[in-house]
């Protein structure tokens, strides 16, 4: 309560002391632009934060090194085709990021805690919203901003690849189709790796450890499940290569792909799954997805938010 004044009228009486004095503040009496925009200013706020851009030049060095170290193999690739005149890329569209997997993996395990790990320890956001936004506009703004981080960064070394390929005057049609199932790829990829990348770092508030965490998960779950692939080629066990591809983030990628994608697969002595199990396999993908976002929803809500 403000100090008791002892102003005095002009009538001798004191002044009342339940007026409401105009200081000068104006109404807003512009458009009102709802929870619309504030998903989307966020959105945007964070896919910048993925890239370090508004933030310091210190957090710009690893992502943009990063997204550098996967557009550089792209560029080799088409400067060989091009001067050496071939009639084929020597590597395909679907092939690429599962070749600089590391480098995806290393991406999300650095950009996911700073999305969501400071927002979780200090309830803080660095936008200032007029009035709060609900929890479901909050996760999907973040979980929209990291698959499209992700998709940035897998989609620019194809984009890469197929202009290069149509400098060296190869098949339209034949790059157009590579092309295209290489960014349904990269865009189930991004998905994927953004909700697993954003369960674990939520789980884990402080960023050090979430940045651990997610390289744990995706490097412990691939080297356990190739070196089980292994085990079981060396045993004649075929069927199994490919059942064992559905415990890992970037075989079940792989596993899709090859199913029906027409995309070559990396599981040991190229066992990939058929259609039938591709089945399964994009299933399994599907339901990571949308179990990442539910389990994103679930945790903010445990927290308050």
């Amino acid at each position: 309560m403000p100090p008791e004044t002892h102003a005095v009228t002009t009538a001798g009486r004191p002044a009342a002391q339940d007026v409401i004095h105009n200081i000068g503040y104006r109404n807003y009496d512009g458009p009102r632009l709802g929870r619309g925009y504030a998903r989307r200013s966020l959105f945007s706020q964070s896919l910048r934060g993925a890239y370090g851009l508004g933030r310091s030049a210190k957090s710009k060095v690893l992502p943009m090194t990063l997204f550098a170290v996967m557009c550089l193999p792209a560029a080799i690739v088409v400067a060989v085709a091009v001067t050496t005149k071939m009639n084929r890329l020597p590597m395909e569209y679907t092939r690429y990021a599962i070749y600089l997997q590391a480098v995806i993996g290393l991406y999300i395990a650095a950009q996911a805690p700073q999305s969501v790990s400071r927002d979780l320890r200090f309830k803080t956001v660095p936008l200032y919203f007029s009035r709060p936004i609900e929890r479901a506009d909050y996760v999907l703004a973040k979980f929209a901003a990291m698959a499209s981080a992700l998709f940035v960064l897998t989609a620019t070394p194809l984009l890469i690849l197929y202009a290069g390929a149509l400098l060296a005057k190869l098949d339209f049609a034949d790059q157009t189709k590579g092309f295209a199932q290489g960014l349904v790829s990269v865009a189930l990829l991004s998905l994927l790796f953004a909700g697993i990348g954003l369960v674990v770092a939520a789980l884990t508030p402080r960023r050090g450890f979430g940045v651990a965490a997610v390289i744990a998960v995706l490097t412990i779950s691939y080297g356990a499940v190739s070196t089980l692939q292994g085990i079981a080629l060396d045993n004649d066990n075929t069927d199994a290569i490919g059942w064992l591809g559905l415990f890992s983030p970037i075989t079940l990628i792989d596993g899709v792909q090859t199913a029906f994608l027409s995309a070559g697969t990396a599981f040991p002595g190229g066992h990939g799954p058929g259609t039938g199990a591709g089945v399964v396999y994009l299933l399994a993908v599907l339901a990571l997805i949308a179990g990442s976002y539910g389990l994103l929803m679930r945790r903010y809500r445990k927290a308050g938010l």
